[in-house]
């Protein structure tokens, strides 16, 4: 829901979220439903109308939902087809809150221009579907940068894992100081040596993922979950919100 919907008292829906009420959530009157805006806030709300083409919700108080720490910043590869779009939507499951998918030397897939632009924009809308099914309250960021040492000056993180086959494994445990994590995974065919270097360079970890070679598109996916389990908290619920 729209950041200046979400207020308390009654507010008529229609449209996607309407439809989304009633087919995906084939929620009914008298049902509570949980709202949020995509930037942090929720509220419950109770069903009071619904027709074929609108709903009416009574909406609670309005609560800012504590984010989880430390926040996650997955690092990928462009990866070919549906599987990217997998990628991304199990990103936002686990906890990613921000999604960086670079030029890796190695990646079948080479995107520019309006192919680029266009394929941002499909994940943008896979990851705000992926949000919305999850309960999150705040919307993950999915953004295109070029090549893997170009990006990790502008991180601005606290820790990095590099996801490296044959590496230890990760810790279990975060220092409660690491507020901003990343993590990095590269394509198919491997990280490049200089990409390593780059990585390794700018003070990144190196971590394996267990005895079996991952594909592109699961690696980040486990790597997360990992960083999110040894950080201590849970993606964030309706348990931390601050009314």
């Amino acid at each position: 829901m729209a950041a200046s919907r979400l207020v308390s008292g009654p507010v008529d829906i229609d449209g996607d979220e309407h439809r989304y009420l009633g087919l995906a959530r084939r929620a009914r009157v008298g049902d509570e439903v949980e709202l949020f805006d995509g930037a942090g806030r929720a509220a419950r709300a109770r069903v009071v109308r619904m027709s074929t083409s609108s709903s009416t919700l009574e909406v609670g108080p309005v609560g800012q939902v504590v984010p989880a720490r430390p926040e996650l910043v997955a690092v990928v590869p462009w990866i070919k087809g549906e599987r990217m779009d997998w990628c991304v939507e199990k990103l936002v499951e686990v906890g990613a809150a921000r999604i960086v998918v670079f030029a890796a030397a190695r990646a079948v897939v080479q995107l520019d221009g309006e192919r680029l632009r266009g394929r941002i924009d499909r994940l943008g809308r896979a990851a705000a579907a992926a949000a919305r099914q999850a309960g999150r309250a705040d919307l993950p960021v999915v953004e295109a940068a070029a090549a893997l040492a170009t990006v990790l000056p502008g991180l601005a993180v606290d820790a990095g894992w590099l996801c490296l086959p044959g590496a230890e494994a990760a810790p279990r445990c975060l220092p409660a100081e690491v507020a901003r994590l990343a993590v990095v995974s590269g394509p198919e065919g491997g990280l490049t040596g200089d990409e390593v270097e780059a990585a390794l360079g700018r003070g990144f970890a190196p971590i394996g993922l267990g005895p079996h070679i991952l594909r592109a598109e699961t690696a980040p996916v486990v790597a997360v979950a990992l960083a999110r389990q040894a950080g201590g908290a849970d993606v964030a619920t309706e348990a931390n919100w601050a009314v």
